[in-house]
């Protein structure tokens, strides 16, 4: 058994050329010409290889045939880690070098059921890099496809495959050459996008795991699964936008965001200072270079929809708002779609894996305890949000707003530590600060409304009519809103908490 590490980056067919022209690829030594690989994975009627985790395949590789067994890999911005089994294939399936009993003895036992699912095609590069005597490294480009039934998927990716040093030589060797060419991480292999195709999944906006923290762990080690399950949601999300219009990546992805800068900012205590500067800025920054999307997306869908002019005013009232509107919602996904394609976003996701998996506990904190640090923290959000919950009459917009933001780093938090504390006291708690951060939501959506449409008015004096009905529209259920959300939160920030000690 061999156990294979490398690092999978996607890479846009356009940016192949640049990639070929990078200083580093041209200086290392080609192995070979390129080489058509032909692979088909196989299963059972019933996938039960796939459920298990466990892909088989063959590979014809010029006039070589090969036989690979690969078992799941720990997949995690993009580096995988995985233990796989290769030999000579002769026209049927070998199974005794598996060294693993328990996979050997289920492929055994299922060797009469399996049948071709799909097959992959491409052409591969391979060159081979050594940075420093120290490592080396084989770099592979893949152009081709997937092939399953009628479906197909193309294959554009590099893959840097680690021989010899370790798994930080492949971040910083992908950091070198994001400089220069947009490259992306991504955890999904080839065989996991072919049983897609097969199944006909389609893809969908990455939404935020469920936390698996337990108290066992190191704050730190709590924080690097945590971090981890964000950034496959950065990633994913990422990937999404750049090939489905579907302005639901885009809000997933600055979910993404906010939570991970949500969870630094938690776990600021067991971090280190410098991780804690730079990657606050960054996620910021990068937040920020998606532009107003969301909020014109919102405007169209929850505000504007909404609405309806008839009986006293004219159907067609709304539509010059309407139609503003989706222009400048479409120039803004535009860019955002540009900044998303720009080398810069890739490096950040690189650089945020790279410096995760070199996060190490020292004395302190791996003793500190995790239910405790947990239970200090979470009083620290309430008692924040507490603090800026004036009185409920006086809070206009922009207090709102930062109530809103205090609220939404305590649902974090919560949701974050819950496995911790999972009492059905939490789970309500949770639901409470869930609807509070709706309602105050809301309340945001029309106040941003507001103002975009406003300073439109400057520009574009014909939408006065449609902007000031609008408003007028949602003004009486604002207020209402508006009074039920402040006895909501005055609930949840006085009395007793869920997660207090004993519970």
């Amino acid at each position: 058994m061999s156990t294979e590490t490398e690092l999978k980056l996607a890479l846009a067919p356009d940016a192949i050329r640049a990639l070929r022209r990078h200083p580093l690829v041209t200086a290392a030594e080609k192995l070979g010409n390129a080489q058509t690989l032909v692979n088909t994975y196989f299963d059972t009627p019933a996938l039960a290889l796939h459920k298990a985790r466990i892909a088989v395949r063959t590979r014809k590789q010029g006039a070589t045939w090969l036989q690979t067994v690969k078992c799941a890999a720990n997949a995690v911005g993009g580096l995988s880690s995985r233990p796989e089994w290769e030999q000579p294939y002769r026209d049927e399936f070998d199974f005794s070098s598996v060294d693993a009993t328990a996979v050997r003895q289920r492929l055994e036992a299922l060797a009469g059921q399996i049948q071709p699912v799909f097959t992959t095609t491409f052409k591969r590069e391979t060159r081979r890099l050594t940075p420093s005597p120290e490592v080396e490294i084989l770099m592979m480009i893949d152009q081709g496809h997937i092939q399953a039934g009628d479906g197909r998927d193309p294959i554009s990716e590099l893959e840097l495959e680690l021989v010899r040093g370790s798994a930080q030589d492949l971040f910083d060797l992908a950091g070198t050459l994001a400089e220069r060419v947009p490259l992306m991480p991504t955890d999904r292999s080839k065989a996991e996008r072919g049983y897609r195709l097969f199944l006909g999944t389609p893809d969908a906006p990455r939404q935020a795991a469920k936390s698996t923290v337990h108290p066992r762990q190191s704050p730190l080690d709590a924080f690097r699964a945590l971090a981890f399950d964000g950034l496959q949601q950065w990633q994913e999300n990422t990937l999404g936008a750049l090939v489905h219009d579907d302005p639901e990546y885009v809000h997933q992805l600055r979910v993404a965001l906010r939570r991970l800068r949500s969870l630094i900012r938690l776990f600021r205590p067991a971090l280190p200072d410098s991780f804690v500067e730079r990657w606050s800025e960054v996620l910021r920054d990068t937040a920020a270079d998606l532009g107003d999307t969301r909020n014109f997306d919102v405007l169209l869908d929850d505000i504007l929809a909404p609405a309806d002019p008839a009986p006293l005013m004219p159907d067609e009232l709304l539509t010059p708002l309407r139609e503003h509107a989706i222009a400048v919602r479409d120039t803004a996904r535009k860019a955002a779609r540009a900044r998303l394609t720009h080398a810069d976003h890739g490096q950040r996701i690189l650089g945020f894996s790279a410096d995760i998996h070199r996060l190490s506990n020292d004395a302190l904190t791996a003793a500190a305890d995790l239910t405790t640090f947990a239970r200090l923290q979470l009083n620290a959000l309430r008692k924040r949000a507490r603090k800026r919950f004036a009185s409920g009459d006086s809070l206009d917009p922009e207090q709102l707003h930062e109530l809103r933001v205090s609220l939404k780093q305590l649902r974090y938090g919560l949701e974050f530590f819950r496995p911790l504390f999972d009492t059905k006291a939490l789970k309500q708690y949770l639901g409470g600060v869930r609807q509070a951060q709706t309602d105050l939501g809301y309340l945001n959506d029309v106040a941003t409304a507001r103002t975009l449409m406003l300073d439109w008015l400057d520009h574009t004096p014909p939408l006065s009519a449609p902007t000031h009905f609008l408003i007028g529209w949602h003004a009486q259920q604002y207020a209402r809103t508006r009074r039920r959300v402040v006895l909501e939160i005055e609930t949840l920030l006085t009395g007793k908490t869920p997660w207090r000690a004993g519970r």
